[in-house]
């Protein structure tokens, strides 16, 4: 009997379930004396011992189901040794669960914090597997992570339907996509959408430059501008700021600015005589149905990880570099972020079609 206890852990994504999917199906395929055991709301399930019994069954029908049938949290991988509220140890009660169930492996999808915990339960001694979820696209060790096509393509969508009535009114638009730490889904939306100014993480602004860049197209007859600006996108005097400074301006202008997008609105507005709007599409760039892109992404990794844990080959994460599957030590992928390189091709391409990131 193979015992598989599977879990989705952080930030939910569109294809979640068509990667565990993916897995399901590429274990049965091959074995059918398989026990699968879903832990409920992430490392949580983990913990207290909250799961399901499932079958292959449970996992039909949803490949184009965003979302997690499983349920998810986040638990911040830097308090998982802290005890929690009635002192049970976290990572004990992880693992004395695994060990009653009587695991064979551990398959757990999610992104950087939750790779952290991952790997700290494989250095603990148990089997564990993993698939690279996230939106942001900022795992280390793959070029790709499923859920990020699918937060472009609506990202994407928004800033097109901006487009209208942007030009319609001769306004300067800010459209907020998520990415707190890399402006991954910013880069890739912004460039697809067209827009004129794109801020991301990796490359602090400053408003001067953007408001030349403004003032420029107007005076070249383009009666609007269009900025997609990254949740972390940060100026070039911020960046100057140590992390202690920087906390404390932040809670200063929390009530001022609700994010980034209404902080450099309000700089422009004082700076060009044009009204100036701001668009957030949220969680709507976590929801939905995954596109195709991300089906067949997540489809290749489960089963990649499936064919793993027929193997017994554990401690590491399915990934995809030069598209070819592969798998990564988990000791390598956890705690890295993978960045934008501000000098690398697809920056300097955005660039040379004029496209303006607000440094120079």
């Amino acid at each position: 009997m193979l015992r598989i206890g599977m879990l989705t852990s952080g930030g939910d994504c569109q294809a979640l379930n068509a990667t565990m999917r993916g897995v399901v199906k590429g274990i049965f395929n091959e074995r059918n004396d398989v026990e699968i055991y879903g832990f409920q709301a992430g490392y949580k399930g983990l913990i207290y011992s909250d799961f399901k019994m499932m079958t292959s069954r449970d996992f039909s029908g949803i490949l184009t189901v965003g979302g997690t049938i499983l349920g998810t949290s986040r638990q911040p991988f830097k308090k998982m040794r802290d005890p929690d509220e009635n002192g049970l140890d976290k990572v004990e009660a992880m693992k004395h669960t695994y060990h009653k169930l009587s695991l064979d492996c551990l398959v757990v999808l999610g992104g950087n914090g939750t790779h952290k915990t991952a790997n700290m339960l494989s250095e603990e001694g148990l089997n564990v597997i993993t698939l690279p979820k996230t939106i942001d696209n900022d795992l280390w060790g793959t070029d790709m992570t499923f859920g990020f096509q699918s937060a472009v393509d609506i990202a994407t969508d928004t800033i097109d339907k901006i487009h209208t009535t942007a030009t319609s009114h001769s306004r300067v638009f800010i459209v907020e996509i998520m990415g707190h730490r890399v402006g991954w889904v910013t880069l890739h939306a912004g460039i697809a959408g067209g827009a004129d100014i794109i801020l991301i993480p990796e490359i602090p602004y400053d408003v001067d430059v953007l408001t030349d860049m403004i003032n420029k197209r107007a005076k070249e007859g383009k009666r609007f501008t269009i900025i997609a600006v990254a949740e972390g996108a940060i100026s070039k005097k911020d960046a100057k700021l140590s992390k202690k400074e920087m906390k404390k301006k932040l809670e200063k202008e929390r009530n001022i600015y609700p994010s980034v997008a209404y902080e450099v609105a309000a700089r422009l507005q004082k700076k060009t005589s044009q009204e100036v709007r701001i668009t957030v599409p949220g969680h709507t760039q976590r929801g939905g149905t995954p596109c195709p892109y991300d089906r067949v992404l997540s489809t290749r990794l489960g089963a990649f990880a499936a064919q793993m844990i027929l193997n017994g080959e554990y401690g590491y994460m399915a990934a995809i570099r030069d598209g070819e599957t592969v798998k990564v030590p988990l000791s390598e992928v956890a705690g890295k972020l993978k960045y934008v390189d501000p000098h690398s091709r697809i920056v300097q391409e955005a660039r040379q079609v004029g496209i303006s990131f607000g440094d120079k």
